[in-house]
This record gives C-alpha cells, structure tokens and sequence, in this order.
C-alpha cells in the first residue's frame, strides 16, 4: 500500500473506492503480494528445496487455496474439512500432511483414503488408531511423529506449541519409543519427524534451538527419516517496523543440519504467505467523546477480526486520506460487539478523524476471517482478491436471512 496525493492506493485501486463500492466491514486481498510472499520463501530457502505445504487454517478461502496450488505448493491441513477443501483447491494429496493432536477416527480413515504424504501423529494413542484403521484396510500408512522439543519460541504464550507444557507433541523418551514401536509395525511406515514451536517467530535463534534438539533425537533414534518436517511460525512485521526474521541465517542452519542428515524438509508456513497481503477497510460509526479518552466506533468488530481481543495482537490501524490535522486527544478504535474486548488498539497521536471516514486495519490475511464468527448474530464480511487490474469477489458479504 502507498499513498498518491494523501490517498491510500492497494494495487492501483483507491482504497475508499473499494469501501463505497463493496461496502464494510471488507476483507481486500493482494494476489501480487501472496505471490510475492511465496516467492521470498523459495529464493531464501533454494539450496534447501523444501516441500512447502501452506498451513490452511491461516487462511482456507477456496480462491485462496487455488492460487496456493497454482504456485505449486502442498497443504497443512488440520481437519478433515480442511483436508477436502485443499483436495477440492487441487492440491494433489501427495503434497499433503495431516497435523493436529486430536484426529477422530473419521479423520484418520479418510487420509488415509485419500493416500495423502503423511499423518503427523502426536500421541502413541493416535498411532495405535492409525495402525487399527490401516489393519482393518490392509494399508501402509505413511506417518511422522510430532516431537516436542521444549524449545521456547519467544513469542505471545497463546500461540507457543513447543514447549513441555504445551498441548503438542511428544518428549524425546516418548517419541524414541514410539519410533521403535512404529518400525516393528506391518501398517505403519515412519517417514518424518515432525516439530513445530510457535508462531510469529522473528527471530532464528529459537529455530536454532530446535535443530539441536532434532538433530540430537534423530541420532539417537537410529533411524532414516524420509523427512523433517520443521512446521512454520515464521512472523510478520505487524509493527511496521525492522524487526524481521533473517531467512537466510535460518536457512544456513538448515543446510547445516544437512550436511548430517540427508533428508527432505517440509515447511508449513502460513502467516508468512497470506499475513500481510490482507487489509480489513471499515468505517467509523460514531465518535464518542470521553474524559480521557476518545472511542472510535467502527462497523468492524472483534467478530470479524478476534487477534487482538484473542491475543491481545497488534495491529495497524491507518487513515484512507492523509491530513496534517493531528489531534491531541487519545484515541482507542473500538468495535460495536458488547464486549469490553471488543477493542483493536489506542493511539496517542493521530490525525484528526470524522464520523463515516473509512480507515484500514493492516496486516489481517492470517487467522482473520479463518477465526470470524457470527457473535451478537452478525453477517461475515464480504473478501476480494485483487488480481492484476481485476478484482474478484471470493467470499459474499453474509445475509442477515442465512442467520435466522
């Protein structure tokens, strides 16, 4: 995004145009911006040559997905809806792998169906499933086992994954067991060690850590894993700022760990794909004017974007027309859902704002509309894709009739 003569401009289009025209709250997507963002990960991880395998629950819009599988990507995936969804994309199942703690048998039946690359399983109750189903199929099934490496991603607590008292994943005593128990099996095929530490991670030296710990495990388990597959958590710049992961010290450790240990690597990346290619324009309501403080009142609420009632996420709220107007007054941008966490951040120093001015939300493509909801029984968001000098409805605005 770029002003032009204090306008905002996304691809060439007038951001305000875009409101007037689809109305807000609107989720606007930038496919220059997703192809962008994939290639960055395939030229700073070349030498690597990773299967990469986007994390559908960031994002599971069907147009999205389609241009994910144009770009010849694989798929995370961690339900079954998601697994028929990334299929139906045209993500070839052998670009497919099945992650989560808790899979129904349902889920395990149907991958394996489906002859996807591998289910990550992350308890020895989960392989011992997988194992009864594939019997009962007279299949081999391709598994990994997710390691949990204790490793501290230094990110938000709500989204960390890779420590002993997170929900994911198996300790090393465990999973050295489960690797012996898995080579004995006539069903089971271990393919991949598993892990994944978190999300939003801007910094190497936690994904460091973690290849000390794999390294450490795949010696000592004695066996050759087809893959490692490293997961995602790669951040963003919510901030705006120049605080960034460096992909290319990540991936020397990567062709560090290599050089030991020849297998492929899986990425699972998610929020670095589709993050920061997605704003959220809406309008302001009311201006209610406080003793300390000013709220902004948008038509977008934490039904349409949770993160920061969820998390307590950051994120950019920026001006449609630029002015040199700047009031003193705090403002907070608030939403109208009747919830005190129904609030997206507080600013000290802004320009001055009017009732009906459009404004921007930044940076909302990853676990936006994947995590909206119909609280207080409001409609989801309507979402395009701009595609070159043409813009694509990919998702329609949600009737007040469908909820009733």
């Amino acid at each position: 995004m770029i002003y032009k003569k204090n306008k905002l401009i996304l691809d060439g289009f007038d951001v305000v145009y875009l409101g007037k025209k689809y109305k807000t709250p609107l989720y606007c997507y930038s496919l220059k911006k997703i192809k962008d963002n994939i290639q960055k990960l395939k030229t700073n991880f070349k030498k690597i040559n990773p299967l990469i395998c986007y994390a559908v629950k960031a994002n599971a819009n069907l147009s999205i997905l389609k241009e994910i599988k144009n770009n010849n990507l694989g798929a995370d995936v961690v339900s079954i809806g998601e697994l028929i969804r990334a299929i139906k994309a045209g993500i070839k199942p052998k670009k497919i792998v099945f992650s989560g703690v808790g899979k129904t048998s349902a889920e395990i039946e149907y991958a394996i169906t489906k002859n996807i690359l591998l289910i990550n399983a992350e308890s020895k109750s989960e392989i011992l499933e997988i194992e009864r189903i594939a019997k009962l199929k007279n299949k081999i099934v391709n598994i990994g086992i997710r390691l949990n490496p204790n490793t501290d991603a230094k990110t938000l607590s709500q989204i960390s994954t890779g420590k002993k008292e997170n929900k994911f994943g198996i300790d090393q005593k465990v999973f050295l067991q489960l690797v012996n128990y898995s080579k004995r099996s006539k069903y089971l095929n271990l393919k991949c060690l598993s892990v994944h530490i978190g999300s939003q991670i801007l910094s190497h030296k936690p994904y460091q850590d973690m290849l000390r710990v794999v390294e450490k495990v795949v010696k000592r388990s004695d066996h050759k894993f087809e893959y490692v597959d490293l997961g995602g958590g790669m951040g963003i710049n919510y901030d705006n700022n120049n605080n960034k992961l460096d992909l290319k010290k990540y991936s020397k450790k990567i062709e560090e760990f290599l050089k030991k240990n020849d297998c492929k690597i899986i990425f699972e990346p998610g929020r670095s794909i589709v993050g920061n290619s997605a704003i959220l324009i809406t309008k302001i309501i009311y201006i209610k004017e406080g003793t300390k403080k000013d709220f902004i009142i948008l038509d977008a609420a934490m039904n349409d974007l949770i993160r920061p009632a969820l998390y307590g996420a950051y994120h950019r709220i920026i001006p449609t027309k630029k002015t040199k107007k700047i009031t003193n007054k705090i403002y907070e941008f608030v939403g109208p859902i009747c919830e005190s966490t129904d609030t997206f951040t507080t600013v000290k120093k802004y320009q001055k704002l009017n009732e009906k001015d459009f404004l921007v939300i930044c940076d909302v493509g990853a676990y936006g509309t994947s995590l909206a909801s119909n609280y207080n029984l409001r409609p989801k968001p309507i979402e395009i894709l701009i595609k070159g000098s043409k813009i694509q409805i990919i998702k329609k605005r949600q009737k007040i009739s469908e909820l009733m």
